[in-house]
């Protein structure tokens, strides 16, 4: 399997791709081709643990890697993950059902792939007969950060910096980030917002002239965002894996077909949905669900992608983001693969701030994907509604994708031609980590600790609290500095010097 740039222009091996992490014409590497997953390969899948359904998917990708090896991989990495199954799909009412992505080392779904990251770029490294060491630069809205670093920290040959919005992440992530351990680690706090350190990560990613000077200290560029396909392609492993649950606990027949709602910031994580519907999954409807930060839905419903509004910071900060990434992915593959249309819209987008795509491109688009919105108000309300009638509480961008979901139930709901089918609303971190919104979603009180909302919600709720969230409380902040977007160079710099 070998991989192209959305771009023009680039063709790369897994392995390379992996270790370059963006195209050298700036855009973004995708599969050459979808492998096609059958019926029989799902039934197949069924009777796999998750280490095993992860292999064998990312196997039809990274060709050249070894198949034992890659096994072995996905079984270390999701052995750090809590429980007996490392992404189980709870079922919470008829044909409702939430699929927990948070019980991995920094209790988000980045880690889901940032735990099986390190081997495959140091084995893609190996493979391409790569030498020097690899820096490894992110951009996060919160939880990517942190997950890079876990996943990185004390790596041979590996040095790992991370850059987030200085007040554009939770207390609890902004701890989780600036307590990390590890010889190889770096992390800054960004003077702006999400789209400011991802542009500014971008830029130093796309530079020919940054690329060389780093080389020049003995390190080779690469990024841990899900602009690089070995952050994205694992991902596609847990829309197959709740498939099979589904399958093996009877509440569907093999070919039938399951809707996703998916919180959507920077689009991977509902781009590997799509991945995965490529691959043969019988997906309906992907719901992608945002938060006021609407730029996706208002691209979804007038075709139209606008980034010339205000960011609003919003108690979901992992999706206040405008310029989502993977989206130039997703309309490479609607435009019919057409990289020069697709390198036109990029470079408009960063010219102008804004592209539009075609009727019919938006005709297609709109006939498997539900775009919608919900404020803040209508996030709380959801939370503590769906606490009252389960007794579970969701995270504040869980709650936005359940609340998305109610919505598009509702517009179904009266359209006898529609198709009903079971939702599985993708959960994409553990509550604790936003303890503060969340008490406030169950209780109406506000508490300026982080902690003391942890307590609290354990009280109220009985969840058990992530020992990964506990044991960080009393760790003294090792992290302190504050940048410029225009300085991330200049750090990234001073830490390899």
């Amino acid at each position: 399997m070998n991989f192209i740039s959305t771009r023009g222009g680039e063709r790369a091996t897994g392995a390379q791709a992996v270790v370059k992490g963006i195209a050298g014409d700036g855009g973004l590497f995708v599969p050459e081709f979808f492998p096609t997953v059958s019926a029989e390969e799902i039934g197949e899948m069924c009777a796999m643990d998750y280490p095993e359904r992860a292999a064998f998917l990312l196997s039809k990708y990274f060709d050249e890697y070894d198949r034992e090896e890659l096994l072995e991989a996905c079984r270390e990495a999701y052995s750090r993950f809590v429980g007996g199954d490392p992404i189980p799909l709870v079922r919470m009412d008829e044909g409702v059902y939430l699929l927990e992505l948070f019980h991995g080392p920094t209790c988000a779904f980045k880690d889901v792939a940032l735990t099986v990251m390190p081997y495959l770029l140091k084995k893609g490294c190996e493979i391409s007969g790569v030498k020097e060491n690899v820096l490894v630069v992110a951009a996060t809205s919160g939880d990517t950060g942190k997950a890079a670093l876990e996943g990185f920290k004390n790596h041979d040959g590996v040095k790992i910096c991370a850059f987030y919005p200085e007040d554009g992440v939770s207390k609890m992530q902004k701890l989780q980030m600036v307590t990390t351990e590890g010889d190889n680690v770096f992390v800054a706090a960004v003077k702006g917002n999400f789209d400011d350190c991802q542009t500014a990560v971008k830029k130093i990613m796309n530079s020919p002239e940054c690329r060389a000077e780093i080389a020049g200290k003995g390190y080779l560029l690469s990024s841990a965002n899900s602009i690089n396909v070995g952050r994205l392609l694992p991902q596609i492993a847990y829309y197959f894996s709740a498939y099979c649950d589904l399958l093996t606990s009877n509440q569907l027949k093999m070919g039938q077909r399951v809707d996703f709602a998916v919180p959507t910031g920077n689009f991977g994580n509902i781009l590997s949905a799509y991945y995965a519907k490529r691959m043969g999954l019988p997906v309906g409807t992907l719901v992608c669900a945002s938060n006021r930060n609407c730029v996706l839905t208002d691209f979804f419903k007038n075709g139209s992608y606008n980034i010339k509004r205000p960011l609003f910071r919003t108690m979901s900060p992992s999706m206040d983001i405008l310029v989502s990434s993977n989206v130039e992915r997703f309309i490479f593959e609607i435009s019919g693969r057409d990289a020069a249309l697709t390198a036109a819209r990029m470079k408009s987008l960063s010219e102008t701030g804004k592209y539009s795509v075609r009727a019919e491109e938006l005709k297609e688009m709109r006939s498997f994907i539900y775009a919608g919105c919900t404020n803040e108000a209508d996030t709380v309300e959801c939370i503590y509604d769906f606490f009252m009638d389960y007794g579970y509480p969701m995270d504040t961008h869980t709650g936005v994708a359940m609340s998305v979901a109610h919505k598009y139930a509702e517009e179904i709901a009266d359209d006898k031609d529609a198709e009903k089918r079971p939702m599985v609303v993708v959960s994409t971190a553990s509550p604790y980590k936003f303890p503060q919104d969340v008490l406030y979603a169950l209780t109406g009180n506000d508490v300026k600790d982080s902690y003391k909302g942890v307590k609290r919600i354990h009280l109220l709720t009985a969840m058990k609290v992530p020992e990964a969230l506990k044991e960080i409380r009393y760790k003294p902040p090792r992290f302190k500095d504050v940048v410029s977007p225009d300085a991330i160079y200049d750090e990234i710099l001073k830490f390899i010097s």
